[in-house]
């Protein structure tokens, strides 16, 4: 009596390797413009963060001495924002920060988000000509 051997199954199919391949590419060709988006979203992110450390020092100070000015000693520089300056006058002071000319998400080089105080109303408003899908909703 024979005995019949079997034939174990070694490796995959050329059809299920190219199938595993079909579906990396479509994740990566989804997640590769989300991640973009989202670290420039993080990047930009910093401008709002540096200038609502400043807020209130340079509110309470306007009160105090009718003076609009950064404090001394206070941070108007970051990784990605090169600089942050107050100017204005009675009635809208500002602060503007530009981020940095290079270095940085594309989306967001050479931006400039700005906060105008109104020191009638105690209100900020803010503005930038950051692309809508950056810019947080506050702004």
């Amino acid at each position: 009596m024979k005995t019949q051997m079997r034939k174990v199954q070694q490796g995959f199919t050329l059809i299920e390797l190219m199938i595993v391949v079909a579906i990396i590419g479509i994740l990566a060709a989804i997640a590769i413009p989300a991640y973009n988006d989202y670290t420039a979203k993080a990047q930009a992110s910093e401008a709002f963060t540096l200038i609502d450390g400043l807020k209130t020092p340079l509110s309470a100070n306007l009160s105090e001495t009718g003076a609009w000015a950064i404090p001394a000693g206070s941070v108007t520089a970051g990784k990605y924002v090169a600089s942050i300056v107050s100017g204005g006058a009675a009635g809208a002071y500002t602060l503007l920060a530009t981020y940095v000319a290079n270095g940085a998400n594309s989306q967001i080089v050479g931006k400039t988000v700005t906060f105008t105080y109104n020191d009638a109303t105690g209100a900020w408003s803010c503005a930038s000509n950051l692309p809508n899908n950056i810019k947080p909703a506050s702004c």
